[in-house]
């Protein structure tokens, strides 16, 4: 099939799978008119580099449980260590939103917002302590 088809049952852009063919996480045939050609098992490793994605897995991540997924010795303990570490990476990242809005909620309960043209957001921005 060719990307346009591929990109519909993907839900992928063509522009991402021609990328993804660039860095050489997939590798569609090229038909004698230089067309790429996917197969089957094209669409189905776009499909799983698309929901690794969607979770929030690095290209280089996807690279890595695409070569799991493809590799029948692989152990389920590999593939645990590579989504474990992502998971922490997550928490972390909740931590510091969480803490982010905590500050941000704190500035804006107190700016008055009025008239005035004191503003402890924008002097907590500043670096101002006052």
């Amino acid at each position: 099939m060719n990307i346009s088809d591929a990109a519909k049952r993907t839900g992928l852009p063509a522009k991402t799978i021609r990328y993804y063919e660039q860095i050489d996480l997939i590798s569609p045939t090229r038909g004698e008119n230089g067309y790429r050609d996917f197969s089957f098992e094209d669409v189905q490793l776009l499909h799983f580099v698309r929901r690794a994605r969607d979770l929030g897995f690095s290209v280089e991540d996807c690279r890595t449980l695409l070569g799991l997924y493809t590799d029948a010795n692989r152990t389920s303990a590999e593939v645990k260590s590579i989504a474990q570490n992502h998971l922490s990476e997550i928490d972390a990242k909740i931590e510091q939103l969480n803490a982010m809005r905590e500050t941000l909620s704190h500035l804006v309960h107190c700016c008055d917002g009025d008239s005035r043209p004191t503003c402890p957001i924008l002097q907590n921005l500043a670096g101002d302590s006052r």
